[in-house]
């Protein structure tokens, strides 16, 4: 399968919106415990633009079936070269390669957007998600012990990185 992702446009965010609940019950990818709204995320995909902070999709068939967003770190203007990538697949697009061609996709594209560092926030008890950065030469930069509680469990935050140049 080949990868084709186009910019998102204000039309795609009901089923980005969509892809992102579907996850929520999993409690391995998201901090949020109950579904969020379109409503609520438009502020968030307003964020998002082709020359800094792209957010793509994938669609099959007509229906959109990934998403991968660049998002600002911290909102710091030092940190403007620094962006974390989120990747969210339709429960019918995951595991079959797609997140990997994905996060190649934003390696690649990153240098254009100015972008040098690359982080990922992922649960410690996302195997998956973990094993997908890593493999991308990811490594662990840092961990937030137990600061998320899902369904009664604390669980670590850590945060992958990989630098995409040597500093100058």
């Amino acid at each position: 399968m080949s990868l084709t992702y186009r910019d998102a446009t204000l039309d795609d965010l009901p089923a980005i919106v969509a892809i992102y609940n579907s996850t929520v019950p999993s409690r391995q990818v998201t901090a949020d415990l109950d579904p969020v709204t379109v409503e609520s995320r438009v502020a968030w995909f307003h964020a998002h633009g082709p020359h800094a902070r792209p957010l793509w999709v994938v669609e099959e068939g007509g229906k959109v079936i990934a998403w991968l967003s660049f998002s600002d770190f911290y909102g710091r203007p030092a940190y403007a070269r620094t962006a974390e990538v989120s990747i969210y697949l339709d429960e019918s697009a995951r595991g079959k390669g797609l997140g990997k061609k994905l996060l190649q996709a934003a390696l690649e594209k990153a240098p254009e957007l100015r972008i040098d560092t690359v982080l990922g926030f992922v649960f410690g008890h996302n195997a998956p998600s973990v094993r997908l950065f890593e493999g991308f030469g990811f490594e662990p930069w840092g961990t937030l012990p137990r600061v998320a509680v899902l369904d009664g469990i604390e669980r670590d935050l850590v945060i992958l990185g990989r630098r995409l140049d040597t500093l100058h």
